[in-house]
């Protein structure tokens, strides 16, 4: 054999070990780094999520359930309707999905999901420098979405939902000269209370005030009187925790709460007009209540069954899979246990209302799967009927055309993904939204 035809053999297989060195460097054993579905190419990744296949769901059933803490016996009573969420979100129409957002409880991230990471006919149009996006209707000068990165904070920054279900309709009504009988699909996210609650502190210490928000109820914002301020000065830099706690009139106690209850029916911010366990009661309930009732609600802890039930709640499809992230700043404050007890007993209504929201959370996740599942058994039923019928009638087999959404309900149009997470300038720690608040 001459050096030509020795050549001409071993190139091939030096290429082969080249590539097959190269993977075990990148990938190796036992890594989950190197995932790729049949026929998927490697693709860069995004700091917000994780890029899919567009015909296929952007998740494994293994990555729905691993999150999935041990199965309990439920403490509610939740019906049938409590658990099915689809609505018949219409976005040609006039329909709009309004934003709830929470302070330190993952809404950012989620908000920038809905202006950039949903597939869609018309997607929002974000531009590079600015802070909020153009969502509009296909074919519309109409903005289908009420929140920070969309219509900006016309409410009031984080407006609760006692301000929202009052000013959402006049402000619409004042962007869009055509007065239509629009259909409001409240949202939100949740977030462990304990974990929040230091998310806030840290947020704070780094000078972070929320002055600018309005707390309007029953038609005006609360005196100095009824909300003290818990610091002298332009803000709370450098609070230690126990001085973060220490102040009686923090609003990051039971702040979940407050921002999904009914303030009127406690008399707003005037504390005197109600006895402490009575106004307690209430404001639980009607928290509770309004959670129930809303279109959908996420919770931090669980981003992929956030995203999961997002697209099924309204036959929307996101471009890229969510990401869990645990590394955090509240994760890594090390408490001890009688702190975190102290904690927790300042958010007793939170934490009661979490332990509701995830029970209710996980409920309408397992019904919507085992539904889910249901169908597709009686469609694979029906398809192996159909061919059993083809094959006894003796016709050629002929595959059905199947649509690629494999769970129902309208697709909105596809889309180029826009942008990446650097489209959105990044906010200096004390988050002064004073130049973006209007007051309604």
């Amino acid at each position: 054999m001459d050096d030509r035809s020795s050549k001409l053999i071993l190139a091939p297989i030096l290429a082969v070990l080249f590539v097959m060195i190269g993977y075990q460097y990148i990938c190796p054993a036992g890594s989950n780094s190197c995932y790729f579905k049949p026929g998927e190419k490697s693709a860069g990744v995004s700091l917000l999520s994780t890029p899919y296949q567009d015909t296929e769901d952007l998740y494994r059933d293994q990555d729905l359930e691993d999150d999935s803490p041990a199965r309990q016996a439920s403490q509610f009573n939740f019906t049938e309707r409590d658990l099915d969420r689809h609505v018949e979100f219409d976005i040609k129409a006039d329909d709009v999905i309004v934003f709830l957002h929470i302070q330190k409880t993952g809404g950012t991230t989620f908000g920038r999901h809905l202006v950039r990471n949903i597939r869609l006919e018309q997607p929002c149009d974000c531009k590079p420098g600015q802070k909020k996006c153009t969502c509009h209707r296909p074919g519309k000068e109409e903005s289908w979405l009420f929140s920070r990165f969309s219509t900006g904070w016309s409410c009031g920054l984080h407006a609760d939902w006692t301000e929202l279900t009052n000013c959402v309709p006049d402000i619409m009504d004042k962007k869009q000269a055509q007065r239509n009988n629009r259909n409001f699909y409240y949202i939100t996210m949740l977030r462990d209370p304990v974990s929040r609650y230091l998310s806030e502190w840290k947020h704070v210490q780094r000078g972070a005030t929320w002055k600018t928000a309005l707390h309007m109820c029953d038609g005006r914002s609360p005196t100095q009187d009824e909300l003290p301020t818990c610091y002298s000065g332009d803000d709370w830099s450098g609070v230690t925790l126990t001085e973060f706690m220490d102040c009686p009139s923090n609003l990051a106690n039971n702040r979940q709460v407050r921002m999904l209850a009914d303030l009127s029916l406690v008399g707003c911010y005037n504390l005197s007009s109600i006895n402490d366990s009575q106004r307690n009661h209430i404001l639980l309930s009607s928290a509770m209540s309004n959670l129930k009732n809303m279109a959908f609600y996420g919770l931090t802890e669980f981003q992929r069954k956030t995203q999961y039930l997002f697209e099924r709640t309204f036959s929307l499809r996101f471009i890229s899979a969510f990401t869990q992230i645990n590394s955090t700043r509240a994760a890594n404050v090390d408490l001890s246990e009688p702190v975190r007890r102290r904690i927790e007993e300042l958010n007793y209504l939170d934490v009661q209302l979490y332990e509701y929201a995830k029970d209710l959370f996980l409920q309408r996740f397992q019904s919507t799967r085992q539904r889910e599942h249901r169908e597709v058994r009686l469609k694979r039923r029906e398809e192996r009927r159909w061919l059993r019928e083809r094959k006894e009638q003796g016709r050629p087999w002929s595959p059905k055309h199947r649509g690629a959404g494999g769970w129902g309900g309208r697709r909105a149009g596809g889309g180029p993904e826009k942008g990446s997470e650097g489209d959105f300038p990044t906010s200096t720690t004390t988050e002064d939204y004073t130049s973006q608040v209007a007051r309604w």
